[in-house]
């Protein structure tokens, strides 16, 4: 193309050449035309050359295309062939899936056909079976003389007997495998912390006699027509008792804080001389405010001594009034201070917060000080009085639970129940009155005794111990297990007693012949 165009150019340059040379001289024609002539030659001279340039370049252009069409052919062939053999390819795999699925199927219909014919046979057998075990049972209830109900029955009893000495042997494994695993550590828990805890367990009892210089004394306290006794009597809200013991008069008082501060106020009376209503009623008052005030320090010095600093007023007073209240001879107070004291030895050996623990120790008998004035068990009344000041609810719960009013479901209460029989269970701690001891007694042996199979029961040991004496006959080696697991757990929910009551069944069997 561009040859063309420098052609046609050059042609235009030629016209107007020969255009200029007609216009410019008109004498110089035949030069003009010979040069014209000239450029004409040339000119085809030139379009010659560009017509032979231009075919060559479309012959090229022409073996350009036919070599990429043949290489464009080539590669469809390729590529046709090798979709022709991945199509062959997927056509076996098909063809050998339809063959696999074919043979599958037949195997399936004969395995069909085969199970229909074994369900056949296996109901026939079924139906053969049933008849025989009819005809069996028959022939066995003819043979045995029993009917299905007695074997049946004789079954269960012979069960239930297996039942029972495999019951028996695990109890006594779990038994052997707790105590191997569990009363070693306990032992040497409560053994640190009883040898660790140096609190005076030496029993107390309230004193209710005031010992007075001469039984001259009585009749002035008694005074004209009584009255002076009555006044006291008004005023302290205790009875004054004055026999024929010599050189005592008795104050007897369901309140031991009142009665403390009456004896004050009666020694107080004595010492000074002036025994009349107005001076009964100053002295009082005075007893009054001393035991008050003793009552705050006794309450301080028992929280600065267990180290709780953070009680509300009310509970440190309340807590001070133990001071003058004894359970079986043991001063509560210092009881409390002592069950503070186990409870935060064993929680820090268990890793249970030994701060709280001493807490929920020193308030556990709280309600031991107003239960004569509140109805229900102190360990109920001093849950109450100290949810009502703001304690928190796991020492609530450790108060409430000592004495199993509720049963025990934190590490805590269990603690608070365990350091509590151990301070009761010192020796010397508690006294116990001979009534409540035969009837402690009574009831162990009640217990042991209520239970079938049980010919005699012996309460040993001062009630520590029980032996029970059962019936060989009604009761085997592996029942006599059973037998002393169950009346061990009956006293357990049963009785409250200190420390521990061990269990003994005694089974004897003796076998007589004569010789003649």
């Amino acid at each position: 193309m561009e040859i063309v165009v420098g052609i046609v150019c050059l042609m235009a340059g030629a016209g107007g050449a020969v255009l200029a040379m007609r216009n410019a001289k008109a004498g110089s024609i035949r030069e003009a035309e010979s040069k014209i002539q000239s450029a004409h030659a040339e000119a085809e001279n030139v379009m010659g050359e560009a017509r032979r340039a231009a075919e060559t370049l479309k012959k090229e252009a022409l073996l350009e295309a036919k070599e990429e069409i043949i290489q464009n052919k080539q590669a469809a062939e390729a590529e046709e062939k090798q979709r022709k053999k991945e199509l062959r390819v997927l056509e076996n795999r098909v063809m050998q899936r339809e063959e696999s699925l074919d043979r599958r199927n037949e195997a399936l219909d004969k395995r069909e056909h085969q199970l229909s014919s074994q369900q056949g046979q296996i109901e026939k057998k079924s139906r053969e079976l049933n008849e025989l075990y009819d005809k069996q049972t028959s022939e066995l209830e003819r043979i045995a003389e029993l009917t299905r109900d007695d074997a049946h029955k004789e079954l269960l009893d012979k069960v239930r007997s297996e039942v029972t000495h495999e019951s028996a042997a695990i109890i006594r494994e779990s038994e052997q495998r707790v105590k191997a695993e569990c009363h070693k550590t306990a032992q040497e828990i409560v053994s640190l912390a009883i040898q660790r805890c140096a609190a005076d367990h030496t029993a107390e009892v309230t004193v209710t006699s005031v010992h007075i210089p001469s039984d001259d004394l009585k009749g002035r306290i008694i005074g004209r027509e009584g009255r002076n006794i009555r006044t006291f009597e008004q005023v302290s809200g205790v009875n004054l008792v004055i026999d024929d013991t010599p050189e005592t008069v008795v104050l007897s008082s369901f309140d031991p804080v009142r009665r403390e501060t009456a004896r004050v106020a009666l020694e107080n009376l004595i010492a000074d001389g002036r025994i009349h209503p107005a001076r009964i009623e100053e002295m009082y008052h005075k007893a009054s405010d001393l035991v008050q005030e003793r009552v705050r320090e006794a309450g301080e010095q028992a929280t600065f001594d267990t180290g709780i600093h953070d009680l509300h007023p009310e509970l440190v007073k309340t807590l001070g009034s133990l001071r003058y209240r004894t359970s079986f001879g043991q001063n509560v107070l210092r009881h409390s201070i002592e069950v503070a004291e186990l409870c935060g030895i064993m929680a820090s050996e268990l890793g249970v917060d030994s701060r709280i623990a001493k807490r929920a120790g020193l308030l556990h008998d709280l309600g031991k000080a107003i239960d004569h004035e509140v109805e229900g068990p102190h360990a109920v009344i001093g849950a109450d009085l100290a949810r009502r000041y703001g304690e928190k609810p796991v020492i609530v719960h450790a108060i409430e639970a000592h004495h199993g009013d509720v049963d025990p479901n934190t590490v805590l209460a269990v603690l608070v129940q365990a350091a509590d029989a151990i301070s009761a269970s010192r020796p010397g701690a508690r006294r116990e009155s001979a009534e409540n001891y035969i009837k402690r007694l009574e009831k162990l042996e009640e217990i042991a005794n209520s239970h079938e199979g049980v010919e005699r029961t012996y309460a040993m040991q001062a009630g520590r111990e029980v032996h029970v004496m059962v019936q060989p006959d009604k009761i085997s080696d592996a029942e006599s297990t059973v037998l002393a697991h169950d009346i061990a757990q009956q006293i357990e929910e049963e009785m409250e007693y200190p420390g521990q009551v061990r269990v003994v069944v005694i089974r004897e069997s003796r076998a007589v012949g004569i010789a003649k």
